[in-house]
């Protein structure tokens, strides 16, 4: 099963981040001083591990999974939290981090999706 989750707000400087080629996500329950650096999605399951080969999209933007942090997967099933970054590196430099490859930065607006298609539906 894929996922799929709606935007449904941003934090003052949550899109502050992308010049830094990185977003934080979190789900409708961030706490208030984390809701501010982050966008701010549905709270919705997450039934499959990201894995490197996955793709996301973000908005009308798709992005190719090229690393992903030991905790990332944990933190994004229980509170919808991890830190995109835009490099393609095949690996991260924390461990709640999602390297993702794309040919540019997400344009995220009120409403867009955040979608995972998991490579060959594994769990």
């Amino acid at each position: 099963m894929d996922y799929k989750s709606k935007i449904i707000g941003f934090g003052d400087i949550a899109l502050d981040f992308l010049s830094e080629k990185m977003l934080i996500l979190f789900n409708e329950d961030a706490p208030l001083e984390l809701a501010e650096l982050s966008v701010l999605h549905e709270k919705k399951e997450l039934d499959s591990e990201i894995k490197v080969g996955d793709f996301m999209s973000l908005g009308d933007n798709d992005y190719v999974v090229t690393a992903v942090g030991a905790e990332a997967n944990d933190t994004f099933k229980m509170l919808g939290h991890c830190c995109l970054v835009f490099g393609g590196k095949d690996e991260v430099e924390l461990p709640g981090q999602v390297q993702l490859k794309g040919e540019k930065l997400p344009e995220l607006k009120h409403g867009d999706y955040i979608q995972i298609k998991f490579l060959g539906g594994h769990k």
